[in-house]
């Protein structure tokens, strides 16, 4: 992915143009034709995502109710981020909501380069906190919201 595409993607907003330039090596394109999952609730990741055409729905499987969309995200936003933070498995399903491509980064190969980078990694891991904390306020406001229609 081209370094300036990447500085108007908001976790690399803070990098230098040669942090930058150093993301930039580490991903790979894959296209995805509309409905394609990209990964599934519960499967094991190691990668993560940045949109650089279409959109994708991350949604959750919700029993007797079926799918529930949690956001369609477009080009230039990220996701697939918790997989290069933790070992756990994917939290949700990731699906091209239409066709897109979309940059993928692996686990090991930002590992690396934020061991040898501590200023790009202290960037990096910052807007992560800040991107988990603010999916989790949504989160919980949507909790809030769901309580209280099922109160009638």
């Amino acid at each position: 992915m081209d370094a300036e595409l990447l500085k108007k993607v908001a976790l690399f907003e803070g990098l230098t143009q040669g942090q930058l330039a150093k993301v930039a090596q580490l991903g790979q394109t894959r296209d995805y034709p509309a409905g394609a999952f990209l990964f599934r609730e519960g499967e094991s990741g190691q990668e993560m995502f940045v949109i650089s055409r279409g959109k994708v729905r991350i949604s959750k499987s919700v029993p007797g109710i079926g799918e529930e969309a949690l956001a369609i995200l477009e080009p230039g936003q990220y996701f697939g981020e918790m997989a290069v933070i933790e070992d756990s498995p994917r939290s949700a399903d990731a699906i091209a909501h239409i066709s897109c491509a979309v940059w993928v980064i692996e686990r090991s190969k930002l590992d690396q380069l934020m061991f040898t980078d501590k200023d790009l990694a202290y960037v990096l891991l910052w807007t992560f906190v800040r991107t988990l904390s603010e999916r989790l306020r949504e989160t919980n406001d949507k909790i809030k919201s769901f309580f209280a229609i099922s109160r009638f």
